[in-house]
């Protein structure tokens, strides 16, 4: 302490010049900035702060001496602040010392290990001196936790496409070696289904991500996350295809009375959170005239579309009091988008029978995509994410239902109906019943 200074003295004269160096500093007078800061080291010589922006000033100046001793003194000042060692690493950048650099950046990143610019000096690093694998490893977590573009400079957000397409190139190249490596084994099993496989190698280098269950309203644990099921496991799905001509004459009719009876799929209530589903609220984009709705038949339209009625009335149709069955004629305008959603249990699964697809129709669940063929129905887990399209200039129409999960046993059908009811019983109203 300063002969005659009191300690409050010296703090508000320390304080009033560190207030002077960072409006300097904004103002880019950076050598007067880094005068007060050395005023401030003259009172406390180990102001971290101080430290700090003089080991920066220093390494503009291309005093890398000067510079990496002020950074060396400000780590001991300050070992919790990671910014310190990180400029500390930009010295030894400087220098060539690839080894200095590396120790700096692990000890920027043992303080913080999510710090994204320690992180991605780290990844240019390995790129330097030729770790190309290493480096797309951590570019990868770069990409993870980089933020927003929006709050990056021009440079970060360009360092960001660099990363993104060395990402890009090391999953190539894994590829190419994964798939020279598992020639032969692929040789030894063709003609044996392998989509499973394809999708598991998609996700492990990279390309995919895993799809899992994700159902709004009941998960019933131990049931496969399958996207598109065998049809061999619905037997009356062949008496279902092959009633696609009666049904697609009576949905013709349907349309042709002018469109009576079809209202929006989605239709949600005024000052609830729409989410993904803000474009097609209250939309006749994509717009469905009801069979079966939440367990009750639709008498009347069920009478404008008898053979449809007999043709769901053969189907495994789920059923469960309040719930389901649910089955509607589904119309997608031209140029329209179904987001990706999920639905509510993994105790049904949605069926599919296309009726009206023209060309550039196509629905994804998880990872597969598969286009729609008149005649040709499927069956899916709606509870993986999902989506569609009509890219075409036509309405595509599908006619669709719930049945029950073919894995699960009568008695847990018979109990997971119990299950929601009561539990809407005790509520007296359950939200997002609607199946």
């Amino acid at each position: 302490m300063q002969a005659g200074k009191s300690s409050s003295d010296i703090d508000a004269k320390i304080g009033a010049l560190v207030q002077a160096a960072h409006l300097r500093m904004r103002e880019r007078r950076l050598d007067e900035a880094a005068q007060s800061w050395r005023e401030v080291l003259a009172l406390k010589p180990d102001h971290p702060q101080a430290l700090l922006h003089l080991g920066q000033h220093s390494l503009f100046r291309k005093d890398l001496g000067e510079a990496g001793r002020f950074f060396a003194l400000a780590e001991t000042a300050d070992p919790k602040n990671a910014l310190i060692p990180l400029n500390a690493a930009f010295v030894h950048r400087a220098r060539a010392d690839a080894r200095a650099e590396m120790a700096a950046l692990n000890r920027s990143l043992t303080i913080d290990a999510y710090f994204f610019p320690a992180l991605l000096a780290k990844a240019m690093l390995l790129e330097r001196v030729g770790e190309t694998r290493r480096a797309a490893q951590v570019f990868k977590d770069v990409l993870t936790i980089a933020p927003p573009a929006d709050q990056l400079t021009p440079e970060l957000r360009q360092a960001l496409e660099h990363a993104r397409a060395a990402v890009e190139d090391n999953r190539k190249a894994l590829d190419a070696h994964l798939a020279a490596a598992l020639a032969g084994i692929r040789a030894r099993h063709a003609g044996a289904p392998l989509a499973r496989f394809d999708e598991c190698k998609d996700i492990a280098i990279g390309r995919a991500e895993a799809k899992v269950q994700q159902p709004t309203l009941l998960l019933v644990p131990r049931l496969p996350a399958i996207p598109f099921y065998d049809n061999a496991d619905f037997p009356w799905l062949e008496r279902l295809e092959a009633a696609t001509p009666a049904i697609r004459d009576e949905l013709r009719a349907l349309v042709n009375e002018g469109g009576q009876g079809f209202k929006p799929y989605v239709d949600h209530p005024d000052g609830g959170p729409l989410n993904q589903w803000a474009g097609l609220n209250r939309s006749m984009d994509w717009s469905a005239l009801f069979l079966w709705k939440d367990g009750e038949r639709l008498d009347e339209n069920c009478r404008r579309a008898p053979r449809t009625a007999e043709a769901l009335a053969a189907a495994q149709m789920a059923d469960i009091d309040g719930y389901a069955p649910t089955a509607f004629f589904s119309v997608l305008q031209p140029k329209s988008r179904i987001p990706p959603h999920t639905g509510v249990t993994n105790a049904r699964l949605i069926c599919h029978l296309p009726l009206i697809v023209p060309e550039g129709c196509a629905f994804r669940v998880g990872n597969e995509t598969r286009p729609w063929r008149e005649g040709e129905a499927w069956v899916f887990d709606d509870t993986i994410e999902h989506a569609a399209w009509n890219d075409s200039d036509e309405i595509r129409i599908i006619l669709i239902l719930d049945v029950w999960n073919p894995l699960l046993s009568a008695a847990e059908r018979e109990l997971v109906a119990g299950l929601l009811n009561a539990t809407r019983s005790f509520y007296g109203e359950l939200p997002s019943a609607s199946f």
